[in-house]
């Protein structure tokens, strides 16, 4: 690995270009490029031969991005989830813990209402079925998520 090792008034931290931040990460220049653009990314800072260069806290947000993504959130739900933790607070730990913890209950919801349909067709008899096959707990977080959702009648 080619990072660049940062000055020694800072703790060291390595510092990348797009290239190896790319090969790194597993995306393309063009996405970091694209990432960047939107204000998903910023780099650390410029090169003396005016590169931008990004740092580790970059490959973590990159992963989150990927991760958010892949659950079908868009970059403009993505770009406002970064900035209303930001808001927050700047402990970037508790930033990335509700950050997770907002996707996960995003996530959560869009799986309820996929099978909001289905539930409302079932019978009472194969509903009290259902409900007895899961866990006690199981059907406790589901109950809340109906809650949430204003659709506690089912269970």
């Amino acid at each position: 690995m080619n990072a660049i090792r940062h000055g020694s008034t800072e703790p060291q931290r390595n510092l990348y270009r797009i290239g190896e931040l790319a090969r790194i990460s597993g995306i393309s220049p063009r996405t970091i490029d694209y990432y960047t653009g939107l204000g998903l990314l910023t780099p650390v800072k410029r090169s003396d031969g005016n590169y931008r260069l990004y740092d580790d806290e970059t490959l973590d947000r990159i992963r989150r991005i990927e991760h958010l993504k892949a659950q079908k959130f868009s970059l403009e739900e993505i770009k406002d989830q970064f900035a209303s933790l930001n808001r927050v607070t700047p402990n970037e730990q508790v930033s990335r813990k509700l950050a997770d913890l907002q996707s996960h209950l995003s996530q959560l919801e869009r799986e309820v209402k996929e099978l909001e349909p289905v539930l409302e067709q079932l019978k009472p008899s194969q509903a009290k079925r259902l409900f007895r096959a899961i866990s006690p707990q199981t059907a406790a977080c589901i109950e809340a998520l109906l809650l949430l959702l204003g659709k506690s009648n089912l269970m």
